[in-house]
């Protein structure tokens, strides 16, 4: 109900183009493309397929959005080279607003020293004690993590704030990637690629975050310094209560099982990302290398139409018709009741924009934020009986019509 129609639209065409034609006539091939001895969950079996393609989509997406953020900013600092201020009576208000904004803003700026400072001193302590959690990642390798994650957190912050989308995730694939095959298999290649994601994203994601705030708070005439260690504080307690949630939740279900409560799908696919940084290529299945290469490209050709046609095409406006390379690639590891839910939750927002728009428009999104809080708080008490061992009285399970006629048969035979 928050998301755009044309997202959870997307997520169905994934949903069915994955589960209801690439799976099906990928699995008509077990025994000739992988080896039907396989469990489900091997990468090496029809699982590879659900994970590699997706991430094929998700990476041309987002080397399509990197690069092309770095094109827009490079022409968004040039533009401001070259434009000439016009002076005139109504940008006399405006420039007085933002002076008061601006001398507001910068009263309480932490010192550029003390920034730089403080950057090298928690790269120090992450370089003498990441290595010692991560032993599989050397202190060198922490260090150029480091060096280079400036760069890409400022490109990150700049282009967040020009698009209002963060591309954190995507540089953290990058990393897996990059730091995956330079470790290599034998010395824990797969480890070493996803902590350096987790070291790339914490920085890259919390500079575009932080730029974000810093800018409401520049616009509501806030304290930068009081913003800025209200985001230490809420860290400080996040490494707290992060771990012990995570342990509440590990302890209460099987976290990780394809077919459990919580199958924590992205960390089965950033661990094929990084097994690919390590294996290469060779460790995919029978033509798997082949669909990524399609995929990938038909990921990157969707968004080059995409752009191409918000530039060029403006009178019937087709570009908002065109799917999502990235929503389309969730369904396909995830499931497909995920883009089922979705859909009809912009079912109802359709009806009921149809029946009242003013009041749809108005307390839509406070009723989805009540389904997605109540949904989320139903967790803990979930996950309180499972550690308790409370069984549920009933239980419903939807099979599909050739599984629902064995079990007829079973039950009446």
């Amino acid at each position: 109900m928050i998301c755009p129609y044309m997202v959870n639209v997307s997520l169905l065409i994934g949903a069915i183009l994955s589960w209801g034609v690439l799976w099906p006539v990928i699995e008509s091939k077990k025994g000739d493309w992988y080896s039907a001895k396989l469990p489900a969950s091997s990468l090496h079996g029809i699982q590879g397929y659900r994970v590699f393609l997706a991430i094929a989509m998700m990476l041309g997406d987002g080397l399509f959005h990197v690069v092309y953020m770095v094109i827009v900013t490079l022409k968004s600092f040039m533009q401001q080279k070259s434009q000439k201020e016009l002076i005139d009576e109504s940008t006399e208000i405006g420039n007085y607003d933002e002076k008061k904004r601006m001398e507001y803003f910068l009263k309480d700026q932490i010192p550029n020293t003390v920034a730089i400072a403080g950057y090298v001193v928690l790269a120090g302590i992450s370089i003498v004690v990441i290595p010692q959690i991560f032993h599989q990642l050397k202190w060198y390798q922490v260090l150029v993590a480091y060096a280079i994650a400036p760069i890409l957190a400022f490109c990150n912050a700049y282009g967040c704030g020009l698009t209002d989308w963060s591309l954190a995730s995507n540089y953290g694939k990058i990393a897996i990637l990059v730091f995956s095959s330079w470790v290599g298999l034998d010395q824990g290649g797969v480890l070493a690629g996803l902590a350096s994601c987790g070291v790339m994203m914490s920085i890259v994601s919390t500079a575009s975050d932080l730029m974000q705030d810093f800018k409401t708070g520049y616009l509501t005439l806030s304290s930068a310094r009081s913003m800025f260690f209200s985001q230490v504080f809420g860290t400080a307690i996040g490494c707290v209560m992060s771990p012990l949630v995570f342990w509440v939740f590990f302890k209460a279900y099987s976290v990780g099982d394809p077919e459990g409560s919580y199958p924590a799908p992205y960390a089965l696919m950033y661990r094929g990302i990084a097994l690919l940084g390590v294996e290469g290529f060779s460790s995919l299945p029978k033509n798997c290398l082949k669909l990524v290469i399609i995929f990938f490209f038909a990921s990157v050709f969707m968004n080059l139409v995409t752009e191409v046609m918000k530039k060029y095409e403006t009178k019937y406006r087709i570009y908002r018709f065109i799917p999502s390379p990235m929503c389309m690639a969730i369904p396909f590891y995830l499931g497909a009741y995920f883009a089922i839910d979705m859909c009809i939750g912009s079912l109802i927002l359709f009806i009921w924009q149809r029946k009242n728009k003013k009041s749809a428009k108005d307390f839509g999104p406070a009723v989805a934020s009540g389904l997605i809080c109540g949904d989320s708080l139903w967790g803990i008490p979930a996950a309180v009986f499972a550690l308790a061992g409370v069984q549920a009285p009933i239980c419903m399970k939807f099979l599909s019509a050739s599984a629902n006629n064995k079990v007829d048969a079973l039950l009446a035979g």
